[in-house]
């Protein structure tokens, strides 16, 4: 029962008995931040109904710790490297198949609301609609400079964000998110009647919990002050940091805007109020998928691109492997999904595309894809424990890092900086590297090896520094003279939306969209 009624049901038949998919992405959203991962203090009220109704899993990474790689990753089940993904100015090529593509295939309608940092020509890969613009560039503008990793680019993080957070009465990402979200309520309303009777695949992408830090003030007043945490493992001394460390701190710190503890925890609180506007967000959506009458066949899958370091060891936003920039939350939820079960074993965003092609009973070859298929998991099965890889080739290195996560233990190597090794298990915070341990030698040396074995370091170091090259020259020349962007235009129709007089047989707008459903 919803508002004292009873379920609504779509006004057409359905022709195809396949489960709509409903694919929700927030931004730089740390797995550790939410309750359902155990946090504390954050409240997700909708997330945490969602959960119960389906499946978790507890451990899931990213393929980059960066927008752009990690979606490419994402939409293709493709590693960042094998694509050219390497930065947030990479372009995702137009030839490589992604998830929209095979389901389009196979019978679906795809339909994206909201940002998915696409930069080139192709601004749908797949998607047949597409409902927003994007809120960051789609030209070559963010390309990083291996060949002078100490100079600092105009568009790289700094501390404003942590220095400036607070309270928020508006702005340009919750402006941008508000309209991305209510286009996919709006078309999740329109799809209920669903004309052409395809099972449909709508995905809301929305900036939040992106830094800056600044949050609603109706979500930053659930908070207050004393119970925000602090980080577990504060600010490193230079003596202390280590090669990461040492190369996030050059990348947006550099000791230019002093952050005190009080302005940590008004970082802290803001992104958990943030995180509690992105769970409005997904309750609204649930709510338009209840009085639609699409719940009981749509299945809802929840995740973020990466996490955010939000002040741990000193370091903010992204870009590293240390588990609150790389692992993300992940659910998944409705028609044949185990309900109230959480899965332990590592698995990948490379997994998504498989999996989602399960669940929706598509058939693609997937041999030569990165990821597997987890759908017999969540229908109750066994997963069977796997390794997860990693990789990052953006701003901040001048050589890719790798990462290997397997069982309890995660392997981080660069050629630059060496090996790191942790055991999550003993060590959650992830301050005690064994690589440097006499005791652990052998094991790192396998693991060296084995990345090496996977990886050729120096081919790809290579083909970087030279997509770099190729793509600032053309950035150069596209901004001079005559500029034809390429950021996506949304297309509206007005004649179709509202009431007009030249279509005598099309139905009255207002009895399609009214929910309930009138009478009669």
């Amino acid at each position: 029962m919803i508002g004292g009624t009873s379920r609504p049901e779509s006004l057409m038949p359905r022709s195809d008995p396949r489960p709509n998919i409903l694919f929700v992405m927030f931004d730089q959203m740390a797995a550790l931040s939410l309750p359902v991962y155990g946090h504390p203090v954050v409240r997700t009220p909708h997330m945490a109904r969602l959960a119960a109704r389906g499946t978790v899993f507890e451990n899931a990474y990213c393929a980059s710790p960066l927008c752009s790689p990690s979606r490419f990753a994402m939409l293709t089940s493709l590693l960042p490297s094998r694509i050219g993904a390497y930065d947030n100015a990479t372009e995702l090529p137009a030839s490589v198949p992604t998830l929209l593509h095979h389901l389009r295939n196979a019978g679906y309608r795809t339909c994206l609301s909201g940002k998915m940092d696409f930069t080139g020509a192709d601004q749908l890969h797949g998607y047949e609609e597409r409902l927003t613009t994007d809120l960051s560039p789609s030209d070559f503008g963010w390309v990083p400079d291996w060949e002078h990793p100490d100079q600092v680019q105009p568009w790289f993080h700094t501390l404003h964000s942590v220095a400036e957070a607070g309270p928020c009465d508006h702005s340009l990402s919750l402006q941008y998110d508000e309209d991305a979200c209510q286009q996919a309520v709006h078309w999740l309303h329109a799809a209920a009647d669903r004309p052409d009777g395809r099972p449909f695949m709508l995905t809301l992408s929305i900036m939040h919990p992106h830094d800056p830090y600044q949050g609603s003030r109706r979500f930053w007043d659930l908070y207050q002050d004393d119970e925000i945490d602090p980080p577990a493992a504060g600010k490193r001394t230079a003596k202390d940091r280590n090669a990461v460390e040492r190369r996030m701190f050059a990348l947006y710190d550099r000791d230019e805007i002093a952050i005190s503890a009080k302005q940590i925890r008004r970082a802290r609180r803001a992104y958990y109020a943030m995180i509690s506007y992105c769970d409005d967000v997904l309750g609204r959506l649930l709510s338009t998928l209840a009085v639609s009458g699409l719940s009981d066949n749509t299945i809802v899958v929840v995740t973020s691109d990466h996490g955010d370091m939000l002040g741990e060891r000193g370091l903010w936003y992204k870009m590293t492997f240390y588990e609150r920039a790389v692992r993300v939350p992940l659910l998944f939820a409705g028609p044949g999904i185990k309900p109230r079960r959480r899965i332990g074993e590592a698995v990948s965003h490379l997994d998504l595309l498989p999996t989602l092609e399960g669940l929706a009973g598509t058939r693609v070859d997937r041999s030569e894809l990165d990821g597997r298929d987890l759908s017999p998991a969540l229908k109750g099965g066994v997963l069977k424990q796997g390794g997860v890889i990693g990789e990052y080739m953006g701003e901040g290195y001048d050589a890719p890092v790798v990462m290997i996560r397997r069982g309890a233990r995660k392997f981080v190597y660069s050629v630059t900086d060496g090996p790191e090794l942790y055991d999550l298990a003993t060590d959650p915070q992830e301050l005690r590297n064994l690589a440097l341990e006499t005791a652990h030698r052998g094991a790192v040396d396998a693991l060296v090896r084995e990345a090496e074995g996977r990886w050729n370091f120096e081919l790809i170091r290579a083909e970087v520094i030279a997509s770099q090259r190729r793509r600032r020259a053309i950035h150069a020349a596209l901004t001079t003279g005559r500029i034809a962007p390429w950021d996506y235009a949304p297309r509206t129709d007005a004649a179709s939306s509202y009431y007009r007089n030249y279509d005598s047989a099309r139905p009255d707008p207002d009895r399609l969209l009214r929910r309930p459903r009138p009478a009669g």
